[in-house]
């Protein structure tokens, strides 16, 4: 089957969805293709951040957002060798009401987002649809993905065809299809560790109405404890390619592990039945020096996958399908599109990208490789100090994470009342 559409997104995720949305609130004829039959899928990023949540009020949308289940992160605080935590950064000195960064399963966020997407005519989603390749026409130019399609139990390939498009854009990802088919290679940068997720039991008693991150630091490795509703999920951060070794160990040499950081934890988890239980992320921090080709562009983790330090991820993808909209709406609309808008959504989004993985990097550097390497974390003294000295300095690092540099406001055309 042949179609056509004037934008394909490649990739239901947060920023394929988001900038669906917007494209189609402007009168683009947009299609989404997400390869999975539903958003149901554990360990995926789901912190929500200030500059988002802004975002959605923009939209007419956040009185539906706050009534999402969700928990609300106050602070990260960062334990310092010697001495107690120091809080990194207080999301409750930012002005309200974007004073926190929200916790929400992501497929909540996702089914939200496309039920207000879906109230625009012009907006179309394919679930169980993958692309493919993409096609090219006689210059060479993008003009849109071939896609196959599945049965949604057995995932057995059903059908499939061609979808043109006057814009390509893939937000398929770090390991991104389209990035490869297109011939782009990112650039690597080191990262010292790899995470593996996994829940334990939370009891109805450990109310946690407004939580904290506080990483718990052993001689090699790290645990993160994030708080859902009836259950903590917990990452935990060791050695990069460690993770034949972990399994090779068993699952009660496992359980020590985690029993002996999270010491509180320890009655639950036999919880963790089996090494299936872990999920693997294998961590990666790159980018492109190029997101675009002649009718393609590439945003997220696409164009830049981004270490869970400070898990901003997700917020960076959202303001690159922010800029991404304003900047080609009326060009799509007008069918002048060409590589120059491309390009400028690039250059808005550079130095925003370029900032938070150069964050991402000294923090690696400072604290992550050395507890990896058996020694304790080397924050820079300086920060310490002021962070100690001044409470009120870590309003800096807090607005840091929860907005980043560079948030988008929604265009205009996109704009709803409540």
């Amino acid at each position: 089957m042949a179609a056509s559409t004037q934008c394909v997104v490649v990739g239901g995720g947060p920023a394929g969805i988001v900038l669906g949305l917007l494209l189609a609130r402007a009168g683009v004829r947009v299609t989404v293709l997400e390869k999975h039959a539903d958003f149901l899928r554990d360990f995926r990023g789901d912190t929500v951040h200030a500059s988002t949540i802004r975002l959605l009020d923009e939209l007419g949308l956040g009185e539906g957002f706050r009534a999402l289940p969700q928990s609300r992160l106050g602070n990260f605080r960062l334990p310092v060798a010697g001495g107690d935590p120091v809080v990194l950064a207080d999301f409750g000195l930012l002005k309200e009401p974007y004073n926190y960064v929200a916790m929400v399963p992501q497929w909540d966020l996702l089914n939200f987002l496309v039920e207000a997407a879906r109230q625009e005519p012009t907006f179309t989603l394919l679930m169980n649809t993958e692309a493919t390749d993409l096609l090219r026409d006689d210059s060479g130019a993008v003009g849109g993905v071939r896609y196959q399609t599945r049965d949604p139990l057995t995932r057995a390939v059903v059908g499939g065809g061609e979808l043109r498009a006057s814009l390509t854009v893939a937000c398929d990802g770090r390991g991104s299809v389209l990035r490869s088919q297109a011939g782009l290679v990112p650039r690597e940068f080191s990262v010292p560790f790899d995470t593996w997720w996994f829940r334990l039991p939370r009891h109805a008693n450990e109310d946690e109405p407004v939580a904290s991150i506080a990483p718990r630091f052993g001689t090699s490795d790290v645990l993160l404890s994030l708080t859902r509703k009836d259950y903590h999920q917990i990452a935990y951060l060791a050695a990069k390619g460690l993770d034949p070794r972990l399994r090779a160990e068993g699952v009660e040499a496992f359980r020590g592990r985690v029993a002996r950081l999270r010491t509180d934890l320890a009655d639950r988890v036999g919880a963790i039945e089996s090494m299936d239980d872990l999920h693997l992320l294998d961590v990666k921090l790159n980018r492109l020096s190029r997101w675009h080709k002649p009718g393609l562009l590439l945003i997220g983790d696409a164009a830049h996958a981004m270490s869970p330090a400070g898990g901003v991820g997700i917020n960076l993808a959202v303001q690159d399908a922010v800029a991404a909209a304003r900047i080609l709406a009326s060009p799509l609309l007008k069918e002048t599109l060409d590589d120059g808008h491309l390009a400028a959504v690039q250059k808005r989004r550079w130095l925003p990208t370029l900032v938070v993985q150069t964050f991402q990097r000294i923090l690696h550097r400072v604290v992550f490789a050395q507890v990896m390497a058996g020694k304790p974390p080397k924050p820079p003294k300086p920060l310490i100090f002021a962070l100690r000295t001044f409470p009120a300095f870590g309003k800096l690092p807090a607005r840091m994470i929860a907005f980043g540099p560079r948030p988008e406001h929604a265009p205009e055309f996109a704009r709803r009342k409540p």
